[in-house]
């Protein structure tokens, strides 16, 4: 019997807590969200800094690969010429061709190492500026959050209706275009 009259005195308490007038009235929060991977997909200025380190790869992998096969030539002519020359020959030279092939390895590990490193940095900073931007298009905007989705979601679930990744990614992509377009000025005042 005590039981029913304590759970008759917690629902009415309850409901007395719930028709308070007093209590604050909640505002409905403006909220977003932008899909990471799209906007990075999509941003101009990402890809042109992709763009930029995959040039540089290729050039400085081309002069590499040059000395790769000039390496593997002279591996092929040793190959020939080892029995023609003599054991000490052989030896010599062999010692002289793993210290190359040693050396080249260190050459490709350097230049990737390098062109993360390169690369790495201005994505970070492109990143920084990227949420930079966001945080403040959500303050313009009267956003209380705009979330992230995409490669590291921190959103489960969210409605199209709360999608702006499209006015994100063509707000940024013509702030970019701005910023080339006074960076040619200033080079043409040169």
């Amino acid at each position: 019997m005590s039981k029913k009259l304590l759970l008759f005195v917690a629902i009415s308490f309850s409901v007395v807590a719930c028709n308070d007038k007093t209590a604050p009235e909640v505002k409905e929060m403006k909220t977003a969200y932008v899909d990471t991977s799209e906007l990075m997909k999509e941003y101009i200025e990402a890809k042109d800094l992709e763009a930029k380190y995959k040039a540089q790869s290729e050039e400085k992998g081309r002069q590499l690969e040059a000395e790769i096969n000039r390496f593997k030539q002279d591996a092929a002519n040793f190959q020939s010429q080892a029995q023609a020359n003599g054991q000490e020959w052989a030896q010599k030279r062999g010692a002289e061709l793993q210290k190359r092939e040693q050396q080249l390895g260190y050459a490709q590990q350097a230049l990737a190492q390098q062109l993360q490193q390169e690369s790495g940095k201005e994505m970070d900073s492109l990143v920084s500026g990227v949420k930079k931007f966001i945080k403040d298009y959500g303050k313009k905007n009267g956003y209380a959050y705009i979330y992230g989705t995409g490669d590291a979601a921190s959103v489960l679930y969210a409605e199209d209706k709360y999608d702006i990744t499209k006015e994100i990614i063509k707000a940024l992509n013509d702030k970019y275009k701005a910023s080339e377009k006074s960076e040619k000025k200033d080079e043409e005042k040169k």
